[in-house]
């Protein structure tokens, strides 16, 4: 059976009934996919500014000018294989251990329809239960996390569960390959030489965003593909990974950071990899400008998608 794609937006204008990503059919309409969206609208784990609770309703708007073939990759991402908006979870706003154990049952429920789950934040915190799903299918992953910050910090304020512990967290339940997982596009003050000290003993390594705009991107892809190799990956994009100028609306701006077309050259160079699953956090639209935000998290989605089926197709 053909996949049923996006609304034919030269038939009915992309303004119009503006609900799914990219104009996808429903996960309800179609019953299972092989791809499934899916919004988990909270941000009660931020540090600093809020309002990312409201990033999977401006992603979807902001992807309403996704169109079905993507020149770059040389494929249909919404053509080879069925994809489809799961919608939002339902989500405590009030309690972080909560919200947690929702959406770890939400995305293993989801799992049962579904082969790859994309997750639409929300603030970073959503990381630790989405892998804790993933890694139930598929055992520990390898992790490619873009961030301007390491995330793998111990707590705030006394809490274990914020947008800035997740990997940390992760690496103590044993969900990640430490041998295979790296930080990019990181950057901006630490609190002391020891981040870096811990970072390193929970096995990543570390492309800085320096080194992501001055080295060669295929270069950098191949090695993130020679580290990785063959082991189940999951991909956590924080959207601040991007320069402010590229993506203001978010809640942890680090000058410095590369461009929305560095990030895109970066992913395509990873078509291979295996996939499994993947999450874009921390856009805050009431920060954002113009859409810039909200767009350039819906082409970087756009991209995972195409990454997923070109491995799946």
């Amino acid at each position: 059976m053909e996949p049923i794609g996006p609304r034919n937006s030269l038939q009915e204008p992309r303004f119009s009934n503006a609900t799914t990503f990219a104009r996808l059919p429903t996960l309800a309409e179609v019953g299972t996919a092989s791809i499934a969206l899916v919004g988990a609208p909270f941000d009660a784990g931020v540090s600093y500014r809020p309002g990312a609770r409201f990033g999977p309703l401006a992603i979807r708007t902001g992807s309403q000018l996704l169109r079905p073939y993507d020149p770059a990759m040389d494929l249909l991402p919404f053509g080879r294989v069925q994809v489809a908006d799961a919608g939002d979870m339902g989500i405590n706003p009030f309690s972080i251990e909560d919200a947690i154990a929702t959406i770890e049952a939400r995305a293993g429920e989801l799992q049962t329809c579904v082969d790859r789950l994309v997750t639409l934040g929300g603030d970073h915190t959503i990381a630790l239960p989405l892998l804790r799903a993933v890694t139930r299918r598929h055992g520990p992953v390898a992790l490619i996390h873009f961030d301007a910050h390491l995330d793998t910090w111990d707590t705030y304020f006394g809490a274990p569960y914020t947008h800035g512990t997740p990997f940390r967290r992760a690496f103590e339940e044993d969900l990640l390959r430490e041998d295979r997982s790296f930080h990019v596009g990181t950057r901006g003050p630490l609190y002391g030489k020891s981040d870096l000290d811990d970072d390193a003993g929970f096995g990543f390594q570390i492309i800085t965003s320096d080194e992501l705009v001055d080295a060669s991107i295929p270069d950098l892809g191949a090695r993130i593909k020679a580290r990785i190799g063959d082991a189940p990956v999951y991909l956590s994009i924080d959207i601040d990974v991007l320069d402010p100028s590229a993506a203001p609306g978010t809640g942890t701006p680090e000058a410095g950071g590369p461009s929305s077309r560095d990030i895109l050259k970066l992913l395509r160079q990873l078509r291979g990899i295996n996939l499994v699953g993947a999450d874009l956090v921390e856009v805050s639209p009431s920060y954002d400008h113009a859409e810039i935000t909200a767009i350039a998290a819906s082409h970087i989605i756009y991209t995972m998608i195409g990454l997923m089926t070109a491995t799946i197709g």
